[in-house]
């Protein structure tokens, strides 16, 4: 009887979920983020920080959009703690600085005790980065808890020992190329009407998508839902990232990994044009075999030729197939990396890199 709901209902219940999980407005989207990255740069530190970055020698990894649950069929980053905890375990050793931007706990559908008595084990790995002053933590739409309950920091502070600061944002501050540059991060919620302190779409996660989700064992973060044109509200931050000057956006929220503006479906369609150019017939169709595999909605290929590398997301570390993303900005590179568990060893893959001076001289 499971199976025959979970056939009927699947596609409607994916639909209905991804109908009321996002509807940026570009204006409000545009104000939000011009907002936040000014007040940043003029100095209001409950907002975020400014925190200066040597390009050469420092490490940073961004993680987001984990959703930490309660270890019920509804926990989407379950499957997915293994790959975390070791990916953790290698940045730790490697000593990279964590940047957590947003939706770490998933609090829409649970309560803060609930998200600490069964995530300990990651908490843990978190604190030590904490302990060494190597963690910065973003809120976003679904822990924006962290932001606006007057006792959350007393919650966090139970979880790791100390006290916590959590921000809307931070600024990484560069100099590439013998030029200032600045890499500003946040969750990337912000202008979307139905994340930005939206009564209705708490309500419908956690009283309706919640139970239904557990009910059928739905994790809508599937790999080919990811592996498709930029969703609209990343085209939105892309397109606002693209009006500023040597700034480069890195966000979360949206669960769609995207580098140098463009998500792998896109770099494919790329690739084929490229290919196409030179007439390159081994390459086109190996390149049209991978489009295949991704089964894009639209197939027709747009033109990709005038995209700025302007923009990058993170993706998110609940993919139903257990596999995390992240950025990491390292040895003067930028990366798009996955970690990846099978039989119980997770393993890093670089997805995609460029050098943090190529990328600069690509945007001035």
């Amino acid at each position: 009887m499971k199976k025959l709901l979970i056939k009927l209902f699947r596609k409607p219940v994916l639909r209905l979920a991804e109908k009321f999980s996002s509807r940026p407005d570009k204006e409000r989207v545009f104000a939000s983020l011009t907002e936040l990255h000014s007040k940043i740069l003029n100095g209001d530190k409950k907002k975020g920080l400014i925190i200066p970055f040597n390009a050469a020698s420092q490490k940073i990894i961004v993680f987001s959009d984990q959703h930490k649950g309660a270890r019920n069929k509804a926990d989407d980053f379950a499957i997915c703690e293994q790959g975390y905890v070791a990916a953790l375990d290698y940045y730790f050793k490697e000593s990279f600085s964590f940047i957590n931007l947003g939706d770490g706990e998933e609090l829409w559908e649970n309560n803060i005790f609930q998200v600490k008595k069964h995530n300990r084990v990651s908490f843990e790995k978190e604190k030590l980065f904490i302990q060494q002053k190597r963690f910065i933590k973003i809120f976003g739409n679904h822990d924006l808890y962290w932001a606006n309950d007057p006792l959350a920091w007393m919650q966090l502070e139970s979880i790791y020992g100390e006290k916590v600061p959590v921000y809307e944002g931070c600024i990484l501050a560069t100099t590439l190329n013998k030029r200032p540059f600045q890499i500003y991060l946040t969750h990337g919620h912000q202008g979307d009407l139905q994340s930005d302190g939206n009564w209705f779409s708490k309500w419908f996660v956690s009283t309706v998508w919640g139970p239904v989700q557990g009910l059928l064992d739905i994790n809508p973060n599937t790999p080919a839902f990811n592996d498709q044109l930029k969703s609209l509200h990343n085209t939105i931050m892309y397109e606002w990232s693209n009006a500023e000057k040597n700034v480069l956006l890195i966000t979360g929220h949206t669960h769609q990994p995207v580098f140098m503006s463009l998500t792998h479906l896109e770099r494919l369609y790329v690739r084929l044009a490229e290919a196409q150019k030179n007439k390159d017939d081994a390459a086109l169709k190996t390149i049209e075999g991978e489009i295949a595999k991704a089964k894009p909605v639209n197939p027709t290929a747009p033109d990709f030729s005038r995209i700025i590398p302007s923009y990058f997301n993170s993706g998110c570390c609940c993919f139903d197939d257990g596999d995390i993303t992240g950025i990491e900005i390292a040895d003067g590179y930028i990366r798009l990396i996955k970690w990846q568990t099978k039989n119980n060893v997770a393993k890093r893959e670089v997805l995609e890199e460029i050098k943090l001076n190529e990328l600069e001289g690509l945007l001035s």
